[in-house]
């Protein structure tokens, strides 16, 4: 059935689900404000990772233009600053990873779609603009939270604990840091470094418009003594900006602090510097309309996550897979079509969100143990760190105590 689709937003989950029903014989129409060539001088939109299973889609549709050995990433590098006694391990991935900064990726994907003949068209949705959209399609998927359409999905309070952001942000792209790769003894990696009361940092190698460069993203604590970065002002005083990141990665995140190159070390260019904040929510995946039309959520529309645990743009590359194979095989788009779509995305995102919250907060006394005990067993940091992956498996091990201390035990040797 040719069924009319169309997807607003050209995010990972809006142009994998395009792209992905354009393999499958479908024409869907692709609606965003943003063209192609505004991307480049487009302030930094995120740090994304995608890990091995969401290159794996980029290879089915054929759109991985960065399948080169200096781009890729083999593991996580967890360092705890315990006051007087740091940890550090490393948990290494099957297959590898990597980071392409989205002002270059979005674009390439866009033309690709382009020029396999999709249809892009360029506008801004406004509310009064929402019945004849409706209309005009079979099924609309959103994938933007931006403006009236994102407004009409209702928060599901069950899956939404929060109504406050739990960090404050503050991610940039830097050269001057050191993030491995250039010995053989030394494979790149991504460095989750953890300040106990202050905040996360996660360290990600990352190809952006002048190469290799690396991203900063600092989970801040609201009221610990990072937090105040979120607020600095990069633009009225460059030098005074630089200098207090120093300061703060030297005092909370030394391990980083110590690969950087302080006469180097600066923002890569003025628009790579992101703050802000965001409040994990979970909505729901669809609207019903009175003219019997549905509109369907996907990605951040559906579940926005704190980019702690990295899942966001993963997890909106699976359901949008997950949505494309479900309208290519419908008959009809209803409420079973819907049943259909959840029951095949949910556990992958509902699991995802609920991972990356529960890290959020601090750690219980089991994942206080999971964490000391990774730092000696190899087997169980390695299987935690490819979990990055499976969200679902990672939940399936961490939803309570009880499941936590079981995984640990069943990767523990007995004591004699």
């Amino acid at each position: 059935m040719d069924h009319r689709i169309g997807i607003v937003g050209a995010g990972v989950g809006g142009l994998h689900l395009a792209l992905y029903l354009q393999k499958q014989g479908l024409q869907p129409t692709v609606i965003t404000d943003r063209t192609p060539e505004q991307y480049p001088a487009t302030r930094l939109m995120n740090t994304v990772a995608h890990h091995s299973v969401t290159v794996a889609r980029e290879n089915e549709l054929g759109v991985n233009h960065w399948d080169d050995a200096g781009l890729i990433y083999h593991h996580h590098d967890h360092f705890f600053n315990f006051p007087g006694s740091p940890l550090i391990f490393r948990g290494r991935f099957k297959k590898p990873s990597r980071a392409v900064d989205y002002r270059i990726y979005l674009p390439a994907l866009m033309q690709d779609f382009s020029q396999r003949g999709g249809r892009i068209e360029y506008a801004s949705i406004q509310d009064d603009d929402i019945a004849a959209l409706v209309d005009r399609f079979d099924l609309l998927v959103v994938s933007t939270g931006k403006g009236a359409l994102g407004r009409m999905f209702a928060f599901r309070p069950e899956h939404s604990p929060y109504t406050q952001p739990q960090r404050l942000l503050c991610v940039g792209l830097y050269e001057g840091v050191d993030h491995g790769g250039s010995r053989a003894d030394d494979p790149r990696g991504v460095t989750l470094s953890v300040s106990p009361g202050h905040g996360e940092m996660i360290v990600i190698p990352t190809l952006t418009f002048n190469g290799m460069q690396t991203a900063l993203l600092m989970e801040n604590i609201p009221g610990g003594d990072m937090a105040d970065i979120v607020s600095l002002d990069h633009d009225a005083d460059p030098a005074a900006f630089r200098q207090t990141i120093l300061d703060k990665l030297e005092k909370h995140h030394p391990h980083t602090y110590n690969r950087i190159d302080t006469h180097r070390f600066g923002l890569a260019q003025p628009l790579d510097l992101l703050q802000g904040a965001v409040v994990p929510t979970v909505r729901q995946s669809a609207v019903a309309f009175d003219n019997g039309k549905l509109a369907i959520a996907l990605g951040d529309v559906q579940s926005v996550v704190d980019p702690l645990m990295g899942q966001g743009a993963n997890m909106a590359s699976y359901a949008a897979f997950e949505l494309g194979k479900a309208i290519v095989e419908t008959t009809a788009f209803d409420a079973r079509f819907v049943e259909q779509v959840d029951r095949a995305r949910e556990n992958r995102v509902l699991a995802a969100s609920r991972w990356t919250n529960l890290m959020l907060q601090p750690p219980s006394e089991a994942m206080g143990r999971l964490i000391f005990t990774m730092a000696q067993n190899q087997a169980l940091c390695d299987e935690f760190t490819e979990n990055f992956n499976y969200p679902e498996r990672q939940w399936d091990r961490l939803a309570s105590e009880k499941r936590t201390h079981a995984w640990i035990d069943s990767l523990t040797p007995l004591a004699a």
